[in-house]
């Protein structure tokens, strides 16, 4: 049954904690898996956390760790030692532990890495945390199995026994030549059915996939999905095993690449929460913000610049906004639409032109629909005149908010910016300057030139 975090738990559990009621508290949390222990932690003050914390199991409290909030687990780190801190990162997996020292202060990671027991932990931790945030190499486990070439089924089985004592899960069991280095995968099938003398090098599968260490992170979970991947083997430059990577990390990377393309798209340039302090939510916010209100003086000049033909024709000023909004919505619509491929690669090459003339062809479409509609609207309540002109201006709006939703996005791809911001409020401001720009000029072209 899924947990569900209420009020009224938490207020029980804050009373529990009060009175120190450690059997009731112990009892609560051995029903709960990692995840929602978790949610719970988020949600109390830090004394009570740090509290709840030390009542954990020794097998679940890393677990929990690594699934609080940052924030949250920042402040519970910082109310533990540094040999504390050591405790649970022994009990991790090298990539989840490198993760959590990675967030620690420089002058108090060596200090942690020194407390840790195991050495070969505290090693591959080392190791990680030196690889560049956001590459294969940091997103890796040390944790694999392995077997060399020459051994035989025998020896093969006995490495196997010894190395999975570390390995929580034994996806793949690697293949190595003499000098480290990944040359292939042995199935467990072939492994069961061979003849116990018979050598790895005879029933290895040569044919695998892989990733060097320096591969971005978001090419190794397109990678992954591409052919449907659960495990992924990582080599250094000269092609030696250094780890591997499994579907749950790259799930974490979809997710937080997922949520910054949202910022983006909503005009929030750093990665926030809502958690942060507001003095870091608000400077996240305001460069678009003021892009905007830029957009908005510029788009009020326009009009100031047309006021005699306001004048004139006061009745052009009821479709002002509808122009807008239609302009921004059609622009938004197909840099979304574009921002997908792109982050999909199914933009590329001789693809990029067709889309293009596809989304001016929807854009036509849509825009003949609503011109339609608007001069049937206009033409009831005001006259032919007006009529024509909004339904001229607003096909015309379309039309080119489509090709700018098209064409920005690709654009900012090709100078390595992040086409997401065409989506939000770039693209909008752009859309309602240029619409406002068109509406007038087409209404003084058809209301002095041909009507």
């Amino acid at each position: 049954m899924q947990f569900e975090l209420t009020s009224a738990i938490l207020e029980s559990l804050s009373d529990a904690i009060k009175q120190k009621n450690v059997p009731y508290l112990k009892e609560q949390l051995h029903e709960l898996y990692a995840p929602d222990i978790a949610s719970i932690i988020n949600q109390v003050t830090i004394d009570e956390a740090a509290y709840l914390y030390e009542l954990l199991d020794d097998e679940i409290a890393p677990d929990v760790l690594l699934e609080l909030d940052e924030e949250t687990r920042e402040n519970l780190l910082a109310t533990f030692s540094t040999k504390e801190i050591a405790e649970q990162l022994d009990n991790m997996d090298s990539d989840d532990a490198a993760d959590v020292i990675a967030e620690l202060p420089e002058e108090i990671q060596d200090e942690v890495l020194s407390h840790i027991e195991d050495i070969d932990q505290a090693s591959d931790i080392a190791e990680l945390i030196n690889y560049e945030e956001g590459t294969a190499g940091s997103l890796m486990a040390k944790e694999l199995v392995s077997v060399y070439a020459f051994e035989t089924v025998t020896q093969c089985i006995e490495e196997i026994r010894k190395q999975t004592d570390n390995v929580e899960t034994m996806y793949a069991v690697y293949v190595v030549d003499n000098n480290e280095r990944l040359i292939g995968m042995l199935s467990l099938k072939k492994l069961i059915i061979s003849h116990p003398l018979a050598r790895v090098e005879e029933i290895y599968e040569p044919d695998i996939q892989f990733v060097k260490t320096n591969t971005t992170s978001e090419e190794v979970a397109e990678f992954m999905q591409k052919y449907d991947l659960v495990v992924l083997p990582v080599v250094d430059q000269l092609g030696r095993l250094m780890g591997r990577i499994t579907i749950d990390d790259v799930v974490d990377v979809i997710k937080e690449t997922a949520d910054e393309n949202i910022q983006r798209m909503s005009g929030i340039s750093d990665d926030v929460d809502t958690n942060d302090k507001l003095w870091v939510l608000s400077k996240a916010r305001i460069p678009w913000l003021l892009v905007g209100m830029c957009g908005g003086i510029v788009g009020s000049r326009i009009i100031g610049t047309y006021e005699e033909q306001l004048k004139i024709h006061p009745e052009m000023a009821f479709f002002i906004p509808l122009i807008g909004a239609m302009g921004g919505n059609v622009g938004v619509q197909s840099s979304a639409i574009i921002v997908q491929g792109l982050a999909n690669n199914t933009l590329l090459g001789d693809k990029i032109a067709p889309k293009l003339i596809k989304e001016l062809g929807v854009g036509l479409i849509n825009g003949l629909i609503c011109a339609i509609l608007i001069w049937a609207y206009a033409f009831v309540i005001e006259d032919w005149k007006l009529a024509a002109t909004v339904s001229v201006a607003l096909l015309t709006v379309i039309l080119c908010a489509s090709f700018l939703g098209t064409f920005v996005p690709l654009t900012m791809n090709k100078f390595k910016i992040n086409p997401a911001l065409a989506t939000g409020p770039f693209v909008t401001t752009l859309n309602d300057i240029i619409g406002m720009t068109i509406y007038f000029i087409t209404g003084r072209l058809l209301y002095t030139l041909f009507l």
